[in-house]
């Protein structure tokens, strides 16, 4: 059963709006929720739907912090993570239509190509690498995000997934703007929305209940700390989580949010436009945008024909318990939800190909280069040399995009990856001669605790 419910308002709002009774999604909601919980570890979830501008449905289950007993309520808050990226391209999209900011001017700094746009950085086309430096101590990051703050592709020319990308234009928003992005979003999109719950920053300081966060392995999180606010800093509770997802575009011009949903494909049936995922070809139109990281697994999803909204947020680390739920509730309302928007896949894999040989260069890291040797050999294995150390021999693949893709418990020397990236993955694009591509220190999920930083340094190795 729920800790607290809020009832809904009608059997007849959700048929209104074009998709279903309500009953059909409370019949057995309580007892579906209850056992994702114990099946999947997790410590409690919230759920909103909303029809049109009204919540017609919030139910919170389990207990925000598991220690003190205190149960999870409709009102309870969550860490949003990358659901903010929603956030943030609302924000920057507002800027634009009070001239602040051009959506297409080059955003300024030295580059090695074309600087990228904002238009580009909201799509995930600005050229940026994957990046995070999640830290949990008080005090300056150890791991400072300018080291890392480079291009990896001419901007416009491929999809990449960066939260560098959404750090720079946090950047430019606040630059635009003359406001820190935490009072512009209050002032500009979650006062005039009526979001009361929302709140951005490292930790949350509204009025309303948290939700303490916890690791796959049960440990609760601390304040959480990164150079990349704009990309995951986001709070708020379900109901507001579904609310922002069917209002935040009417504080737009409708070409601005019609520029908002242009997805370019990165996937046969999604895209991404504007901090959000859209799906296309057959079923409902579906805007949507996941989160995780320490301690968070939220989901925020639209469906614009239907005029319904939905959120699910769950503080744990572990995404099974806030998927089953979401799965669920989009089986009702909207039947062909394509599955793929929980976890959007932009490289399919392939086996490798690779014939044996022998290979040998540099990670250019920080701190100087770093040697690498690998060895290809039979029934798809390589043995990886990093640093003069002892060889490890793991399986490996291939994508789309990567001729080579192989992880392996090796430790970067580099005083950023000793912090808390103990493991190494490779992806690397055979040429003439050579291989090439990015050597990316990282943590292997958070079981054993605190997820560190993911860090990608370019990689350069030669046929021997």
């Amino acid at each position: 059963m729920p800790n607290e419910a809020t009832e809904p308002n009608g059997p007849d709002v959700l048929d209104a709006a074009g998709a279903t009774d309500v009953s059909d999604v409370l019949d057995g909601l309580d007892e579906f929720c209850a056992r994702a919980l114990a099946d999947h570890s997790c410590a409690s979830l919230s759920l909103a739907v909303v029809a049109r501008d009204e919540v017609v449905l919030a139910r919170a289950y389990g207990h925000a912090d598991v220690a003190a007993r205190r149960p999870a309520t409709p009102e309870t808050v969550y860490g949003l993570a990358s659901v903010t990226k929603a956030v943030t391209a609302t924000a920057v999209c507002l800027a634009a239509d009070e001239g602040l900011l051009d959506l297409d001017a080059p955003i300024p700094g030295d580059y090695p190509w074309t600087a990228p746009t904002p238009r580009q950085l909201l799509r995930h086309r600005g050229g940026f690498p994957a990046f995070y430096n999640f830290h949990y101590d008080a005090g300056p990051l150890p791991i400072d995000i300018a080291r890392y703050r480079t291009l990896v592709r001419e901007p416009g020319t491929g999809f990449e997934y960066s939260n560098l990308g959404y750090a720079e234009l946090g950047r430019v928003l606040e630059s635009a703007t003359g406001r820190s992005e935490g009072d512009y979003l209050r002032e500009r999109i979650f006062a005039p929305l009526g979001l009361d719950t929302f709140g951005y920053g490292p930790a949350y300081t509204g009025s309303a209940p948290v939700a303490e966060r916890y690791s796959a392995g049960g440990e609760a999180y601390p304040t959480c700390f990164s150079d990349h606010p704009a990309a995951g800093a986001g709070w708020a509770s379900a109901a507001d989580v579904a609310l922002f997802a069917r209002t935040a575009t009417r504080l737009l011009r409708p070409a601005t949010a019609a520029a908002m949903h242009d997805a370019v494909p990165i996937g046969e049936h999604l895209g991404y436009g504007f901090g959000r995922v859209v799906s296309h070809g057959p079923g409902p139109v579906v805007r949507s945008h996941g989160g995780g990281m320490g301690g968070i697994a939220a989901m925020m999803i639209d469906l614009p024909e239907r005029e319904i909204s939905v959120a699910v947020l769950a503080n744990s680390t572990r995404k099974a318990a806030r998927d089953a739920v979401v799965l669920r509730l989009m089986g009702i309302l909207a039947p062909g939800f394509p599955h793929e928007h929980l976890v959007p896949v932009t490289d399919q894999g392939r086996p490798m190909t690779l014939a044996p040989g022998e290979w040998a260069g540099e990670v250019n890291t920080p701190q100087g280069g770093v040697t690498l040797r690998i060895s290809v050999l039979a029934d798809r294995q390589v043995e990886i040399r990093l640093a003069g150390g002892a060889p490890v021999t793991v399986p490996a693949g291939a994508s789309e995009q990567w001729d080579l893709c192989a992880s392996a418990p090796l430790q970067l020397p580099t005083d950023d990856a000793r912090v808390n990236s103990p493991h190494l993955a490779l992806a690397l694009r055979a040429g003439p001669e050579r291989l090439e591509g990015r050597a990316v220190a990282y943590k292997n999920g958070d079981l054993e605790g605190r997820l560190g930083a993911y860090l990608v340094h370019p990689c350069v190795l030669r046929a021997v």
